[in-house]
């Protein structure tokens, strides 16, 4: 729950940096703010923390509305932190003069070590108006100015090491991607986020529980601001097996060429993960499932203890009264657990179709087959008159797959065409061998089926591990097949079964009859990755 909650008053804000797009983690974010703005009937802003210049641009701005328009978010407002640029400005200005903070040219090397002993910089002891005029330099962006920053004058000896000095301000002369060349120096986020979000009248600031021992310091920045308290609102952050989710980590993917782009359906993105196959409703049932219910914790705490049932049912009798709450739990988060949701959604809808991988396929003649090809319409889907209709060709030479082929012969492995006959009376139920086919004719398209593994060969990194060491070398299985003509009409995005093969999602719908279409495997839940098998 929101503690101070009143109906109505409530107002948050889910404020992304400008620097990638949206991923799984900030996902949950995104959606815990929305829960919490629709349930106390409140307010929900957008907010670019946009104080990098060096990494961010409007092309990131764009995808990211994008993805939050995909995730169905809605809001209040967009708003951005280089709006509030002149204020924080003013505000620097106001705690320099006011002994507050200090403009520090300390070494590197030299002021991390006396950060890290709480020795106090020599710059901290700066006047004022020494203060006033080094901050001027960096205005300036001058030589003297770039080797300085503005430091907050907290508690070099806290043993909170984020309320020793923290940075407020670098002297960085880039342009900025929304007002150009107009500032040399930048602001950094533990600086502008207090501020913003007392400006903005954020009443709670939902934050992933990474950031608690920043707490502190943003309630100390708050008060030295003597801005309203705002409360802040911890989550637990999501963590996904054999999955990076630092955008620095993730750009190196896509620099490298490891990846296609933002977009790839290896990244954990918001697009990659849509990319390939994944609807919004799983992320969110999967959301709402691991999310801490204080109702069924306390439930649980009593069958532990062994309470009456009494007990028991006056909790259940007044569970309307009990309300969800963002779990602050660290986790780690199986990807089947997803899959496994998102195919219980795509299933009862998503057509049915048929292919025939290309490699060593076999021709079966059937004796009795019909002289003249014949064509029926039958559903895309037996149990779904929503999924509509396909036309199904009935011919005497038909298509079967190398596998199926093998297990109906008495070849040594090495099958070139086999010839058999019809059997219309059997039971598709009790046949236990089933074959895939297709019909021999020329409206089949070339399909490409394919499979994408996990980018790290492990599930969790230690602390100081290297990602570049647990890179895996083989992320893409390629696989050509036939598939029936049907399959011409598909549009990118449009989720299908392949009969015996899987879930699939078109990627590159039909062009011509020389290039492909392209298909991206769905994971279910318990298929094997490609490297696996």
């Amino acid at each position: 729950m929101l503690s101070r909650q009143q109906v109505g008053e409530v107002c948050l804000r889910f404020a992304p940096e400008p620097s990638g797009f949206l991923h799984t983690g900030h996902s949950k974010a995104a959606f815990l703010n929305q829960y919490f703005a629709q349930r106390y009937q409140g307010r929900l802003i957008i907010r670019f923390d946009d104080t990098n210049p060096t990494k961010e641009s409007n092309e990131f701005v764009n995808n990211l509305l994008k993805d939050i328009e995909t995730l169905g978010i809605k809001y209040d407002a967009i708003t951005y932190t280089s709006d509030y640029f002149p204020q924080l400005m003013e505000m620097a200005e106001n705690l320099i003069l006011k002994g507050k903070a200090y403009v520090d040219d300390t070494p590197r090397e030299q002021m991390q070590k006396e950060r890290m002993n709480g020795i106090e910089l020599i710059s901290r002891s700066n006047s004022p108006e020494t203060n006033m005029e080094l901050w001027k330099e960096m205005i300036a962006g001058s030589e003297r100015g770039t080797k300085c920053c503005l430091r907050g004058k907290l508690d070099m000896q806290d043993p909170n090491k984020s309320l020793r000095d923290p940075v407020y301000y670098r002297c960085k002369p880039v342009a900025h991607h929304r007002i150009g060349s107009k500032y040399k120096l930048y602001l950094t986020y533990d600086f502008a986020c207090p501020f913003v979000d007392a400006t903005e009248g954020i009443t709670h600031a939902l934050r992933s529980s990474e950031y608690h021992d920043r707490n502190a310091q943003y309630y100390r920045i708050l008060e030295d601001m003597a801005l309203r308290r705002v409360q802040i609102y911890e989550f637990s952050r999501l963590n996904m097996v054999y999955t990076l989710l630092s955008k620095r980590k993730l750009l190196w993917f896509v620099q490298n060429g490891k990846v296609e782009g933002w977009d790839d359906p290896r990244l954990p993105t918001v697009q990659g993960i849509v990319r390939r196959g994944l609807k919004i409703e799983a992320l969110i049932q999967l959301f709402l499932n691991n999310s801490l219910f204080a109702f069924k914790d306390t439930l649980h705490l009593c069958c532990k203890l062994k309470l009456c049932y009494i007990v028991l049912y006056i909790l259940l009798a007044f569970s309307k009264y009990w309300y969800v709450g963002a779990s602050k739990n660290l986790n780690l988060m199986e990807w089947d657990k997803l899959w496994t949701i998102n195919k219980k959604i795509i299933d009862p809808v998503c057509p049915r179709h048929t292919a025939v991988l290309a490699e060593k396929r076999v021709l079966l003649t059937l004796i009795d087959g019909p002289d003249q090809a014949f064509v029926r319409i039958i559903p895309r889907h037996k149990k779904f008159e929503g999924a509509g209709s396909k036309a199904t060709t009935f011919t005497k030479n038909i298509w079967l797959d190398n596998s199926d082929a093998l297990s109906i012969s008495d070849g040594d492995g090495n099958v070139a065409e086999l010839i058999g006959g019809l059997h219309l009376e059997g039971s598709v139920k009790s046949t236990k061998l089933k074959l895939t086919w297709l019909p021999e004719i020329h409206e089949l398209v070339n399909l490409s089926l394919v499979e994408f593994d996990y980018l790290i060969t492990k599930k969790k990194l230690e602390e100081g591990e290297d990602f570049i060491d647990v890179v895996n070398p083989c992320t893409k299985k390629e696989t050509l097949a036939l598939g029936d003509s049907n399959m011409r009409n598909l549009q990118p995005g449009e989720i299908l079964q392949l009969e015996r093969n899987g879930y699939f999602i078109c990627d590159v719908s039909f062009i011509k009859p020389s290039k492909p279409i392209v298909l991206v495997a769905i994971p279910d839940g318990r298929q094997q990755t490609p490297s696996s098998k």
